[in-house]
């Protein structure tokens, strides 16, 4: 019994040593911040359009906060990581950060005091990201405004030394390698859609420890509330992306027999819109060429979802089909080339997911775009559906997608009305 004791302990021993070798990692010096002077414009400017392609405002911003000072609340289901504060500031950002930190931050996720970062922040992918390329974020990111602003502490249950368990079971390093077989093009796209853009961090769904599923990509995900719809051959689109029709829903957030863009998607066309012209035609590129089912089937599914007529005003007694009729028949069923007309509901992605909480979101928030900003929108319906209004006319929007009924859509309902108190 003793020697059982005493092997257990020596276990927890080797145990505890072997976890504080692997998170222990050495400070890194401060330095004095480097003068915008300091930078050549164009590393500037390119440091700027990488930015945009990984989202990094978004994140990093509060609401109503000033741009990269941090205080963006990241719920997980292991409690909420604050975006930190990524301005030149020396007490309260990283101003006091030489490259050397910043690269080892991307590269590796761990801060200039050498502690781990909770993969909240997502380098599994930014791990991606070239030196050369990091240099240019760098710049753009220190020659930011300077803003005081104290990060809020996170609340996540996990202690930071335990980050380094999650890295050895789902962190893989080293910067992304060309595949030789193909083209420059796909290749650009391809680095900036799964190193930078870091896609699969919400088209990929998770585990129990946060992980992204490496072996089922892209099959959707949860975000914020909102899911990340599946892409590629498994994508519920009624009518198959292409190349051409991604890089006009990434650059716009809309594009012909899709819906428009909503939830934390909206931020990314935002943050895309600065992007190259080039770069956002790549990444579509790449992320069209996910769906590799055969042209010929791909074209047969279009054909067939865009010749069926608006089933919306079909006479039905059905609630759903009445407050449908009511609130939304005069714009869905006319369809986009009418004035004032809206996508045909059975083209819309929304009806078709996994879940019904997109399109109560949509429905009960609306597309609604920031100010002075120039965008298609959709109105409101929180103030004139009640809970079982929207319940039933949700349930029969589901009937448009063909395909089984949601479960307790009514708890759903609850749930997002809850959520707005």
């Amino acid at each position: 019994m003793h020697v059982r004791t005493a092997a257990a302990a020596v276990l927890v021993l080797v145990g505890g040593l072997a976890l504080a070798s692997c998170s222990s990692y050495t400070a890194i010096a401060p330095v004095t911040p480097p003068s915008a002077e300091a930078f050549a414009p164009e590393l500037i400017a390119k440091g700027a359009q990488l930015a945009a392609v990984g989202d990094c405002v978004t994140c990093h911003t509060a609401e109503d906060g000033k741009s990269y000072a941090g205080g963006f609340a990241v719920e997980t289901p292991f409690g909420t990581v604050y975006g930190t504060n990524l301005t030149p500031d020396t007490e309260t950002g990283i101003g006091r950060w030489s490259e050397t930190a910043f690269a080892r931050a991307l590269h590796e996720g761990v801060d200039r005091a050498g502690h781990h970062l909770y993969p909240a922040f997502p380098y599994d992918h930014f791990a991606k990201t070239t030196d050369e390329d990091i240099r240019a974020l760098y710049a753009f990111i220190m020659t930011r405004e300077p803003v005081r602003a104290r990060t809020p502490a996170n609340t996540v249950i996990v202690p930071r030394p335990f980050v380094a368990i999650w890295k050895a079971l789902y962190f893989e390093r080293g910067v992304f390698q060309p595949d030789p077989a193909q083209d420059a093009r796909r290749n650009r796209g391809e680095y900036l859609a799964e190193g930078l853009g870091h896609c699969g961090a919400c088209h990929t769904p998770r585990n129990k420890l946060g992980a992204e599923k490496k072996d089922n990509p892209y099959v959707g995900g949860e975000v914020e509330g909102w899911h990340a719809p599946a892409l590629g051959a498994v994508s519920p689109s009624p009518v198959p992306w292409t190349a051409d029709s991604l890089a006009a829903y990434l650059r716009t957030g809309i594009t012909d027999a899709h819906g428009l863009t909503a939830g934390p998607m909206a931020e990314v066309v935002r943050n895309l819109a600065r992007v190259s012209e080039e770069d956002v035609q790549a990444i579509a590129r790449h992320m069209a060429a996910l769906d590799t089912r055969p042209a010929e089937q791909r074209k047969a599914q279009a054909t067939k979802a865009l010749a069926a007529p608006p089933r919306g005003r079909a006479a039905s007694t059905d609630r759903g089909a009445v407050i449908y009729a009511g609130a939304c028949a005069d714009c869905h069923d006319r369809g986009r080339a009418a004035e004032g007309g809206a996508l045909p509901l059975s083209l819309a992605i929304a009806p078709a997911l996994p879940t019904p909480g997109n399109l109560i979101h949509i429905i009960r928030d609306g597309i609604v775009p920031k100010e002075h900003e120039h965008a298609p929108w959709m109105p409101n319906f929180a103030g004139a559906l009640t809970d079982d209004q929207l319940t039933d006319l949700v349930v029969y929007l589901r009937t448009l997608a063909e395909l089984p009924p949601w479960n307790d859509v009514a708890g759903e309902v609850r749930a997002a009305a809850k959520e707005q108190e």
